[in-house]
């Protein structure tokens, strides 16, 4: 399977990834090798076996998909959201019994 460079793109896009110029090539190479070894994988199982509606965990309901839509990451939220404590902008955190004899 060939990958091209608009396809990593678009991975590192969905997965909030920086990737410079130069990397690019190189995550190229790698993704189309890592593709190819996923289709030998896949032309060791025999298809005709597999129902296209498959189930999950043996439910009669298909496995659900999600779309690619972009979110931001959750660390986008003020900390304050989800921190129990903050003090200057750290985490507070309390203090390990194994630490109090410190």
């Amino acid at each position: 399977m060939s990958i091209t460079r608009e396809d990593v793109e678009r991975v590192a896009r969905l997965a909030s990834l920086g990737i410079s110029e130069a990397e690019l090539p190189a995550l190229t190479a790698q993704m189309a090798r890592i593709l190819d070894h996923v289709s030998q994988v896949g032309a060791a199982v025999d298809a005709a076996r597999l129902d296209a509606g498959a189930t999950w965990l043996g439910t009669e309901a298909p496995l659900p998909l999600r779309p690619d839509d972009l979110r931001p990451p959750d660390l986008a939220r003020p900390l304050k959201s989800f921190a129990p404590a903050l003090k200057d902008g750290l985490f507070l955190v309390p203090r390990l019994a194994a630490m109090e004899d410190e």
